[in-house]
Formats: structure tokens, C-alpha cells, sequence
């Protein structure tokens, strides 16, 4: 796998075009790591970009599960592991490990495929014992990445889910999910669909610099307008509000989404777990240096000192002084635009159907 550290005396050649990551860091679980040493010598070029790899996963179930307080729902299907969008925030990135990946470059350029996620999927939803509970599509990385246009997979998981009349959300941040209003307007008629769309910055520069294969800030707008003018509810997430770099943008950022039409909206503090933290931090150094100390200095102040802290109850919306800030603009906001605070689910599970079932005449 490729390594691209740097030295203290040469640091690292960053930014390459289209990815977040500025490295491919070991994962926690590799047994042997190396550490480039600058001897004067040859060193091989850094390339100037990488190109995106799809690998396929035959799983054996396709529906996760949670219990979280902090999370309100129960189930939620991830159609890709790894995400070509390169959010240099994802907390997904760690996952990338259990592959024996690195969670920088890898996640971002090593994508894992579920060619038979859609069948696994009716066969789950088929049994008998099958209790129907919303379903979150994208709840770790996003199922309208750049691979879904090549295999689809998302869309044919949304076409298992409307033939059982399942309700479903989706959480993205790309505009291909306009593609998919074919399904998404008749299942929102029938309160079976809702879509949750992030924004993060409307800034195009900082946009560029923290997701730089996602959509634009305006087009994400028009998703938000155009899935709200076909009659699905849409919730808007703040998310992650980031010290120093995004959160004087909150109200803005509501205010334009309730100009495009979102129902609802939430907002989620910066969570950095794992290697997340580290990579965060050069992404720091190489696009902010002037401030990136001041940003993790609130960042701890906001998890009791540290990164990150994982309790239940502040990894979403942290704690101390800026974090209650944030979560105070966040509520007046919300209610001076007339916004629904983002809570549980109200789709409807009733109309859930097995496909082999049939209807009495009697």
C-alpha cells in the first residue's frame, strides 16, 4: 500500500487532486509499520493523483443494527465500504482497517462493492421472523458516491425496498440522488421515504478542501429544492460543524435550506475517533496552518481535553462552552426559520408486505 509521510525537514508534498487525505497512515491493526527516514538518497515521486480501485464483498447479510442512544434509528444498510467522496472528517474512515486498508488514501481510492446486497436484502426482508423498522441507507458512507453510477447498487436496494413497501431515509450529500426520484416520490406519497441532505460548508474553496469529490454547495441546494417540490421531506444536517473553519456558517446554512424548501434539521459537532484525529490534524498544518492549533484546542476543549470521546450522549454535539454555543445558535436558529429539529423517524412501518405474501379474500 502506499506510504506518503513526510520528515520533519520535508514535509509532506499534500493536497493531491480530488482526495482529502494527505496520507495512507498505517491502520491500527497492521502488525509492522514503517517510518520513511530522508537519507539524501533516491525517493520515488509522489504521484499526482490515484486512481479509484473497485473491490467486491459477497456478504451474507446486508441490514446493520444499533442500539445507540445517540442514533434514532435501528437499522441502516451501507450499499459501498470506503468513500471516493474523500471527506477528510468521515468517521468511517477507521473502519477501512478491518480490510487491512489504510484509512487515509485506501478509503478513499480502494471502494468495496456489494454486487449482491440487493438480493441479500429480499431475503432478508422474505423471513418470517423480519420485524420492519426504518431503514437508514448511508449512515456511514455515502450510497451515491461516483462507484453508484457504474453499479448501481443503491438504486436496485431501493427498488427491493419499494416492492415490499418498506419505509426507508437516505443521508447523502451528492446530487445523484435526483436520479432516483422515480422511487423516492411515490414511496414519500405513501410516508415510506425521506432524504437527509449534509451540508457542511457554502463555501466552494473550503468545500474543495474538506470533500473535494462531493457536490457543490449550490447543488446541494437544488437537491434540497428539487426532492422538496416532489413531496419528500427533507431534513438538512449541519454536519460536522467544524471550529475556526465552518461554524460561523450555521445560520447561513440553515437559512438557505429553508429558502430551498428542507422540512427539518440537525447538526452534528466534529467527531475525530481513531486515526481520523491525526490525519485531521495534518489536513490542519497543510490548509490552515495559521489557525489549526487554535481549531484542536476547541476541539479538545469540547471533548473533555482529548480528540475525541465516544460516550453516548456527547460524541454527536460534544460539551463545554463552545460546544453549548454552538448548540444554542443551532436551537434559535431552528426556531426563527420555523425548522423541525431533526428527531425520530415518522415513516410508516404498516404498510410493510412480503413480496411471496397474498392477501385473504375472506
Amino acid at each position: 500500500m502506499l506510504r506518503m509521510q513526510g520528515t520533519p525537514d520535508q514535509p509532506n508534498q499534500r493536497s493531491m487532486k480530488g482526495r482529502g487525505a494527505l496520507s495512507n497512515p498505517a491502520n491500527r491493526f497492521e502488525p509492522l509499520q514503517t517510518e520513511p527516514v530522508d537519507d539524501g538518497w533516491w525517493q520515488d515521486a509522489i504521484p499526482k493523483t490515484i486512481r479509484t480501485e473497485l473491490l467486491k464483498e459477497q456478504v451474507r447479510t446486508i441490514i446493520s443494527t444499533n442500539q445507540s442512544p445517540d442514533i434514532p434509528f435501528e437499522q441502516s444498510i451501507n450499499p459501498y465500504r470506503g468513500c471516493e467522496h474523500g471527506c477528510i472528517y468521515c468517521y468511517a474512515r477507521p473502519s477501512h482497517a478491518y480490510w487491512d486498508m489504510s484509512p487515509g488514501l485506501d478509503f478513499e481510492t480502494k471502494i468495496v462493492t456489494k454486487p449482491d446486497a440487493a438480493l441479500r436484502l429480499r431475503e432478508q426482508l422474505s423471513r418470517p421472523s423480519y420485524v420492519c423498522k426504518p431503514i437508514v441507507i448511508g449512515a456511514n458512507t455515502d450510497p451515491y458516491q461516483p462507484a453508484e453510477a457504474l453499479v448501481q447498487t443503491t438504486r436496485q436496494l431501493l427498488s427491493v425496498l419499494q416492492e415490499f413497501s418498506h419505509p426507508f431515509s437516505i443521508i447523502t450529500k451528492s446530487a445523484m440522488v435526483l436520479r432516483d426520484l422515480d422511487i423516492l416520490a411515490p414511496m414519500a406519497e405513501k410516508q415510506l421515504c425521506s432524504v437527509a441532505v449534509s451540508i457542511t460548508t457554502l463555501d466552494n474553496e473550503i468545500k474543495r478542501r474538506l470533500e473535494p469529490r462531493t457536490a457543490s454547495p449550490a447543488a446541494r441546494l437544488r437537491v434540497v429544492e428539487q426532492l422538496s417540490s416532489a413531496g419528500i421531506p427533507v431534513t438538512v444536517m449541519v454536519a460536522p460543524v467544524i471550529p475556526r473553519i465552518t461554524d460561523h456558517e450555521l445560520e447561513a446554512i440553515l437559512s438557505a435550506s429553508k429558502s430551498a424548501g428542507a422540512h427539518t434539521a440537525n447538526y452534528i459537532f466534529l467527531r475525530l475517533p481513531r486515526e481520523v484525529a491525526p490525519m485531521f490534524r495534518d489536513w490542519l498544518v497543510e490548509h490552515y496552518p495559521d489557525r489549526a492549533a487554535h481549531v484542536m484546542n476547541i476541539v479538545q476543549q469540547s471533548h473533555g481535553g482529548k480528540d475525541y470521546r465516544s460516550e453516548f450522549g456527547k460524541r454527536m454535539t460534544g460539551e463545554g462552552v463552545f460546544a453549548d454555543l454552538i448548540k444554542q445558535r443551532f436551537r434559535l436558529a431552528v426556531k426563527k426559520l420555523d425548522l423541525l429539529h431533526a428527531e425520530s423517524s415518522r415513516l410508516d412501518c404498516g404498510q410493510f408486505h412480503r413480496a411471496n405474501e397474498q392477501l385473504s379474500l375472506f
